[in-house]
């Protein structure tokens, strides 16, 4: 087990970067990973596999929210995503590598896996490759993560050096509708921690109290949340978690002395 590197428990991380379409600074865009190392936050950025099995930095599994296309990004090749343009913006969809040289080592860098058959089960394997490859030789305080715990056993097999955690929640029946009820009962109770040697766990905000994230914290666990949107959800958040992932709003930034 490979713990967070400290800057992970300091530094606000940006959902999806500093992202404000408004702005010219979609989700998971560059424009917003820019935005977040100039205002010194941590970044967090999400996964998708393209048709030709490489790590692509988008979040949703369709195009049509955030991009100027429609359909799948699985059903496309990265050369094809690359070329389709974020709404927002003129950028076309990054991979990881592009997005591992710009961060490089700057700022925090958390990375969430997505399930890739949206039933949070064995079916994974060619996402946690491409993105286990070009980690090897990435320097700076990294870290990844998956709502699927198949996915962080297997980055834990392939990549051990690499810090490993769960994303986590309260697995309302209602939000993950192509989740079997019974997985979603299983994984809200965090069975899997220990099985799949992660040192800490993303946990939904509005789902903090909960009695197994005491248990972990108490245990030595990390504890950072998602996704908070306010200085006022922020206080509350940090009566038990280390840090946050936020977007709406901007936190205070650790000082450091002079």
């Amino acid at each position: 087990m490979t713990p967070l590197d400290p800057s992970f428990l300091k530094i606000p991380l940006a959902h999806r970067a500093l992202h404000d379409v408004a702005g010219g600074r979609p989700e998971n865009s560059r424009a917003a990973i820019r935005a977040a190392i100039q205002a010194g936050y941590g970044i967090e950025i999400d996964l998708q596999m393209s048709k030709d099995a490489q790590a692509m930095v988008f979040h949703d599994y369709d195009l049509s929210r955030l991009a100027r296309a429609d359909g799948l990004v699985a059903n496309r090749s990265a050369a094809e995503l690359a070329e389709i343009s974020l709404i927002g913006t003129d950028e076309g969809i990054p991979n990881l590598q592009e997005i591992l040289d710009l961060v490089a080592g700057q700022v925090p860098l958390l990375i969430e896996l997505k399930d890739q058959d949206g039933h949070l089960g064995r079916n994974i394997g060619p996402l946690e490759t491409a993105t286990a490859m070009l980690l090897e030789a990435y320097q700076g305080p990294v870290a990844v993560m998956s709502f699927n715990p198949h996915s962080v056993a297997k980055m834990a097999a392939l990549c051990p050096q690499v810090t490993r955690g769960l994303v986590t929640g309260a697995f309302a029946h209602t939000d993950w509708s192509s989740v079997a009820p019974k997985t979603c009962d299983h994984l809200r109770n965090i069975p899997d921690y220990e099985r799949v040697q992660a040192s800490f766990i993303s946990h939904q905000v509005q789902d903090l109290s909960r009695e197994r994230v005491a248990e972990l914290k108490s245990n030595g666990a990390d504890i950072l949340c998602w996704t908070v949107t306010s200085a006022e959800i922020e206080a509350e958040a940090r009566k038990i978690a280390q840090n946050i992932t936020f977007e709406q709003y901007l936190p205070k930034l650790p000082v450091h002395p002079a």
